[in-house]
């Protein structure tokens, strides 16, 4: 089932006399159930695009449309309800709220969806444990390693039962056994749960582990394999 679909993306950034074509005229789409790396030299474009796929950036042209619901057609309020309910996100600087514990920044956006306690409290100590810190969910942030930290992190994107995950960068700022392990729990959850996870990345761990392996130079695709 695809659930992504991009079409004929484009991102130019004018800020300055010379125009920056970030995105130049990139088709992609991506079926359920995807492991799967964008990978590129700096400035390739690859965390725009990640960007632009969960609508916290907008296209110059093109269209983004997700399980049939086109991003440029939502309107503010519409685009923060749909990333809430349809998109997990994992970010290099993890941003967890220093002042909760585990088990309540994962539970943040279950909040945000109006679920009950009971449902909350059950599934962020499930997560939790999916991803090793079952002995963590009350340990605040400052009290994590940056590799528990992370694992927060894709706990927490998955918590709101995401139709995909984006994760920009996951293991730039984590130790070479905790990007292993950090990676070896996404690939499990997304076997054994059928999540999709899609990743820009430099990491060449993360390319083996990858199932499709996208790379983009100067915002255009100039590979795009399976394996």
């Amino acid at each position: 089932m695809k659930i992504i679909e991009i079409k004929d993306l484009t991102k130019i950034y004018a800020e300055t006399e010379v125009e920056v074509k970030a995105i130049n005229g990139i088709d992609l789409s991506f079926e359920e159930g995807e492991f799967a790396a964008i990978v590129g030299p700096s400035g390739s474009g690859k965390t725009t695009l990640l960007n632009i796929i969960g609508g916290l950036d907008d296209p110059t042209t093109g269209e983004v449309i997700v399980n049939e619901t086109k991003l440029s057609g939502l309107s503010t309020n519409k685009l923060i309800d749909f990333r809430k309910d349809n998109i997990g996100f994992v970010f290099q600087a993890y941003n967890l709220i220093p002042v909760l514990t585990a088990k309540e920044n994962v539970e943040f956006i279950m909040h945000l969806q109006g679920r009950s306690k009971k449902e909350r409290d059950k599934r962020a100590i499930g997560l939790l444990e999916a991803v090793g810190l079952g002995e963590r969910v009350n340990s605040r942030p400052g009290k994590l390693s940056g590799g528990q930290q992370q694992r927060v992190a894709v706990a927490r994107a998955l918590a709101s039962k995401p139709k995909f995950v984006l994760a920009d960068e996951p293991t730039a700022n984590l130790d070479s056994k905790s990007s292993e392990n950090l990676l070896d729990i996404m690939e499990k959850l997304n076997k054994d749960e059928n999540i999709t996870f899609i990743f820009s990345t430099h990491d060449q761990r993360v390319v083996k582990k990858a199932r499709r392996v996208i790379k983009i130079e100067d915002g255009k695709v100039i590979s795009d394999e399976s394996k």
